[in-house]
């Protein structure tokens, strides 16, 4: 299904190198609002760069690919040490397509991590690519995330009625 998660996580950290691993994934995609950071924050929990931290020594290539502006993304990825595409235009492909070519990766070896399911993983099955879908971070959502996340609970539904798990 093109929006159904194919997984769902609660949260970046909960995803590992040995999950990667079996499902044959070594570069990463990265959304940062409410994926590695609460929306519109430069700050990181400890906890998100102990898990950047871990995916580096397991080889994982890692890339920040956001609809937000260079503005926004650009001291965060620096913080980082991590290139980053903004203005990606998820759901379009644009980003990914970007970010493929700088990883110098076949899409088989590549996964987006995102929180929303009509950006981050509409944009990975538009683009051929699994999505790992992860719990939002931070505070209250805005008013338009929030219509969101209810037109997405429909979606949720169906992932845990097809046996799906949170991991």
């Amino acid at each position: 299904m093109l929006i159904t998660p194919e997984y769902l996580f609660s949260s970046v950290s909960a995803i590992t190198p040995a999950f990667l691993k079996e499902k044959g994934v070594d570069a990463l995609v990265l959304d940062v609002d409410d994926t590695l950071t609460a929306h519109g924050s430069q700050q990181l929990d400890a906890e998100v760069e102990q898990w950047l931290g871990r995916m580096r020594a397991a080889g994982v290539k890692l890339m920040i690919v956001s609809n937000n502006t260079k503005k926004r993304v650009s001291p965060f990825a620096a913080r980082l040490g991590l290139p980053f595409v903004s203005m990606a235009c998820k759901p379009l492909t644009f980003g990914l397509a970007a970010a493929r070519r700088r990883f110098g990766v076949p899409r088989a070896r590549m996964a987006i991590v995102g929180d929303q399911l009509f950006t981050d993983r509409l944009a990975a099955s538009f683009f051929g690519i699994p999505a790992l879908v992860v719990s939002p971070r931070g505070g209250p959502a805005r008013k338009d995330i929030q219509f969101k996340r209810r037109l997405e609970q429909p979606f949720l539904r169906r992932y845990y009625q097809k046996g799906g798990k949170l991991l």
